[in-house]
């Protein structure tokens, strides 16, 4: 996992986390939020929080308009989401964290910026795909550094898995982009053979190509980082075809 998606978990004030059967991609961290990030939770989860109890969303009824949707799954401590939904006001970005801090984070982001784009979800992202998305509603889904699970025996764990591409899928529209990016070389390969061989998709690249960085992606002071200590970072850009 790299350093901005250095994500830590408290109880305090939030839903629990989906207990779901199978295997978990993440590790729930017990770091507790900050008080800055306690207050920012309290004062704007009524208005920019959802949950499971909401059901099947309609994002126009959410957002109050009909934009482009963007779906940030383990959007960390939430500075990118934040930057992208303050560089794209025209837009509408929902991000799903599991960890707490995280979400306090990004909403007092949102407060400072005086955002009205952003949506978050505090519950694993199994359940906000199946239970709470509806079909062909979004046009960009991004998974951003998630947890690399270097070691070989815990490969199963990644979640880029071909069952959860095709779940993706069936949430994008057609014509919609699935942007990935990793700076673990090992899974950058991991996610071109499945994302190559997943029906419905379509690299943006020639095929087997990664994707120059994305203007939209913003890079952290932690990827300036490892890329001038000489580490690399790989975006894949996918689009749904049928």
């Amino acid at each position: 996992m790299t350093e901005e998606n250095d994500k830590s978990h408290s109880s305090s004030g939030a839903e629990p986390v989906t207990t779901r059967r199978g295997i978990r991609s993440f590790v729930l961290r017990q770091g507790r939020m900050t008080e800055g990030q306690k207050k920012a939770y309290e004062r704007n989860w009524p208005k920019f929080g959802l949950t499971r109890e909401h059901g099947m969303i309609d994002p126009r009824e959410i957002f109050g308009r009909e934009a482009v949707l963007n779906l940030e799954i383990g959007f960390g401590m939430g500075q990118s989401l934040a930057a992208m939904a303050e560089a794209a006001p025209e837009q509408d970005f929902i991000g799903v964290e599991v960890h707490t801090a995280g979400v306090g984070a990004l909403l007092k982001e949102v407060e400072d910026r005086g955002l009205e784009n952003v949506r978050v979800y505090n519950i694993d992202a199994n359940d906000v795909i199946d239970l709470c998305l509806p079909d062909a509603g979004l046009d960009c889904v991004m998974l951003f550094f998630p947890d690399p699970w270097h070691k070989k025996r815990h490969h199963k764990r990644r979640l880029v898995q071909p069952e959860f591409v095709q779940r993706i899928r069936h949430k994008l529209r057609v014509g919609g982009i699935f942007h990935l990016a990793t700076d673990w070389e090992n899974y950058a390969e991991h996610m071109m053979e499945v994302l190559s061989a997943s029906e419905g998709f379509a690299n943006t690249q020639p095929e087997g190509s990664y994707s120059p960085r994305p203007e939209q992606r913003p890079q952290t002071k932690f990827e300036r980082r490892g890329l001038d200590r000489g580490h690399g970072v790989w975006d894949l850009l996918f689009r749904r075809t049928n």
